[in-house]
């Protein structure tokens, strides 16, 4: 039997990440004023180009017309490519994303496969419900749903497994976060519903986990005096502190002043500047070429770099260096995530990392485990 993919690709998805803006819903234009480029167009490109050149199974594929997924799917050489859904503009909406899924539930179609984050997993959900499994291609500014592979080329994998029936499908979480009090550094995220997706912890990410129960403060303690011994021992560097609460504590343990949910810059033992843009913190780096970069893996599903901080770019880090990168989590949250997970967008600096093969994660004072990496060439 053929198997039948749905597929479609949310054009501005990731599009606010660069720019600092922690998402695009409802604030499009105000991204392509700051400069933001499209993203997911060219995950989707790589995903569905990884699943050509390695896998290409006698699949038929349904999708929408010219950028929402034809135009990907036909230029890499794909022939059997039906569109029953016509996008009549360039200014493509979530109303296109829910038209369309109703379009393949009614076709149907076997596996619904999308380009986006948690705003366009929420979109299909609200429509598809748990009829039929869906899959995620990461390129959002936020994914804490559970339905994303890895990184695009791993999702092209599962697609191949998945039509050659060696994975489970099961009930999945979707999340929903508030962009609009994400922006002003309050994490609120709740869960939206349940889908069907497919369940296989090392291709595909579990949703975001939260260890804020476990009474933890004197872990904490122990890596901002960590932190700050670091910067008094290299008062030349410039320390960019990454987003999230265990980040967030050691900042304000230091008497610092912190964005919760953005990138800050400290020089000297001062915040210099907050909530940084992909440009402020390459201007920074222009004034203070020695730079180190703070970072805590999101709980579960390990990410360091390509969720959640798209600010952080590949020119950012190649100008950081890759050594240059501190990590820090406590014990329990390291317990939880198995791997160190790396999507930047960009091959070589992942092939960097791969070479590294393992990374030293600070879980105390002077205290250190070497973790696995993943990244985009597993």
């Amino acid at each position: 039997m053929i198997l039948t993919v749905g597929f479609i690709v949310n054009p501005i998805a990731g599009m606010g990440g660069r720019v600092g803006l922690k998402g695009t819903d409802n604030v499009v234009e105000e991204a392509k004023r700051k400069g933001a480029k499209p993203v997911s167009p060219f995950k989707a490109r790589e995903a569905i180009k990884e699943y050509v050149e390695k896998y290409n199974d006698d699949i038929r594929w349904v999708t929408c017309s010219g950028i929402m997924g034809e135009n990907i799917l036909r230029e890499n050489g794909i022939k059997s490519v039906e569109v029953i859904y016509n996008v009549t503009s360039r200014d493509t909406s979530a109303k296109d994303t829910k038209n369309a899924c109703k379009l393949f539930v009614e076709y149907p179609v076997d596996l619904i496969v999308f380009c986006g984050g948690d705003g366009t997993a929420r979109d299909i959900t609200s429509i598809v419900g748990t009829r039929i499994p869906i899959l995620g291609i990461p390129s959002g500014v936020k994914m804490h749903s559970g339905v994303f592979a890895i990184n695009p080329r791993i999702a092209a994998r599962v697609i191949h497994e998945f039509a050659n029936h060696k994975l489970t499908v099961g009930d999945v979480e979707i999340m929903d976060l508030d962009e609009e009090k994400y922006r002003q550094g309050e994490w609120n995220i709740k869960l939206f519903g349940i889908a069907k997706g497919i369940v296989e912890p090392i291709y595909v990410q579990v949703g975001k986990m939260s260890f804020e129960s476990i009474p933890e403060d004197d872990i904490k303690d122990e890596l901002a005096e960590y932190i700050e011994d670091e910067m008094k021992d290299n008062p030349e560097y410039v320390y960019f502190f990454g987003s999230g609460s265990t980040i967030d504590y050691i900042a304000r343990k230091l008497g610092l002043s912190n964005t919760l949910l953005g990138i800050d810059a400290v020089y000297r033992g001062k915040t210099i500047a907050q909530d940084l843009d992909e440009k402020g913190i390459l201007d920074i780096l222009d004034r203070y070429p020695k730079a180190k970069l703070i970072l805590s893996p999101i709980g579960a599903q390990g990410f360091i770099l390509g969720r959640g901080n798209l600010q952080i770019s590949p020119k950012v880090i190649r100008k950081i260096g890759i050594d240059n990168i501190i990590v820090v989590a406590t014990p329990s949250k390291l317990a939880a995530t198995p791997l160190i997970r790396i999507d930047t967008g960009d091959k070589e600096i992942d092939k960097l990392f791969a070479m590294k093969e393992q990374m030293l994660v600070i879980i105390g004072y002077r205290l250190m485990r070497v973790v696995k990496i993943q990244t985009n060439n597993i």
